[in-house]
């Protein structure tokens, strides 16, 4: 439920200097999470994680691990029509739950056969980002 007390206007401004998105271009069309080929797998898809930003709910972006899930693939950023690059939010999320030393990463088993249908490039992108 939204209530005055957990909104936070600041949130919202610091994702979108981070990322540098205009955050409130998105219009919830949804191609992103259509198009995403970790969706599935997330508790909150790209366009709702895009939502709680845009309506400055900074605790349930924080809780969400959705944004850990992107593998920055830019499957959502060429289908959105508006351009929003929503890698680079996701991303934007990561940094500030880092610079507050949080991480909830618990990625669960992703079932071999699923992983045999995903672009290669998803799973080069989640390598690069997950590999030390």
């Amino acid at each position: 439920m939204i209530t005055k007390l957990n909104i936070d206007k600041e949130f919202k401004r610091k994702i979108a200097e981070i990322s540098n998105q205009r955050i409130s271009d998105c219009y919830q069309c949804g191609r992103c999470t259509a198009g995403c080929p970790f969706a599935m797998f997330m508790d909150s898809p790209p366009n709702q994680v895009i939502r709680l930003i845009q309506l400055g709910m900074r605790e349930e972006v924080l809780k969400a691990q959705g944004p850990w899930f992107c593998a920055a693939c830019l499957v959502c950023q060429t289908r959105c029509p508006k351009g929003v690059d929503i890698p680079r939010v996701m991303e934007a999320v990561r940094v500030i739950h880092l610079r507050a030393k949080e991480c909830i990463l618990d990625i669960p088993q992703i079932d071999y056969e699923y992983m045999l249908d995903l672009p290669p490039l998803a799973l080069m992108s989640a390598f690069s980002k997950f590999s030390f």
